[in-house]
């Protein structure tokens, strides 16, 4: 697990989550995270249906819903540490199935990998208004103490952008993630392509 996360966030969005989604696997996106904390269930099926089939060669992953998940065959889930526990995700999804958590500190990427988990999100990383519930900012500090306590992938994400995006990478981060520097600008492929770039 390296380079590019593309998450989806329609509020933030030009084009809309199919489009940006078309776009990230045009710029060789391998992960697609789809984020979506305002659809009811049916529309979030429908939506996530449609977006799995462009995802059809790239892990295409379900945040928070391991209902939806299940029912659109992806390719697993990322969980926040108030949404269902690992174990029992982990019991619904079956072995095979990827299961990201995020995390805020040591304690809890260490406690991530004792359940099992395939890679920690640390989050978030500077201010991010992308998400209005974010934590405060854990700087990359963070990251290299995460890498030395546990041999997980480590996805970065919270208000990265080009600027700073090349000392997250440096701190030790696999992967990052910038929702809103990337989907709220005019070419979504290009603006991916730059921060593929810095790998």
């Amino acid at each position: 697990m390296k380079g590019y996360y593309f998450i989806t966030d329609k509020n933030l969005s030009r084009l809309g989550n199919l489009s940006d989604v078309r776009n990230a696997v045009k710029a060789g996106v391998k992960i697609v995270q789809y984020r979506e904390k305002n659809a009811d269930a049916k529309e979030m099926y429908a939506e996530a249906i449609k977006l799995r089939k462009i995802c059809k060669n790239i892990i295409f992953l379900i945040n928070d819903r391991v209902d939806i998940a299940l029912a659109v065959g992806a390719s697993g889930v990322h969980l926040g540490q108030s949404d269902m526990p690992y174990k029992v995700a982990r019991k619904l999804l079956g072995k095979n199935k990827i299961i990201g958590i995020t995390v805020h500190n040591v304690e809890q990427a260490v406690l991530a990998q004792k359940a099992g988990a395939d890679y920690v999100g640390v989050s978030p990383v500077f201010e991010t208004r992308t998400k209005p519930d974010a934590k405060n900012p854990v700087g990359i500090e963070l990251i290299r103490k995460i890498k030395q306590r546990v041999s997980l992938p480590v996805v970065a994400i919270g208000g990265i952008n080009l600027s700073n995006a090349k000392e997250v990478i440096s701190a030790g981060a696999n992967c990052v993630c910038a929702v809103s520097a990337v989907i709220a600008k005019k070419n979504v492929k290009s603006e991916i392509n730059k921060f593929r770039k810095l790998f």
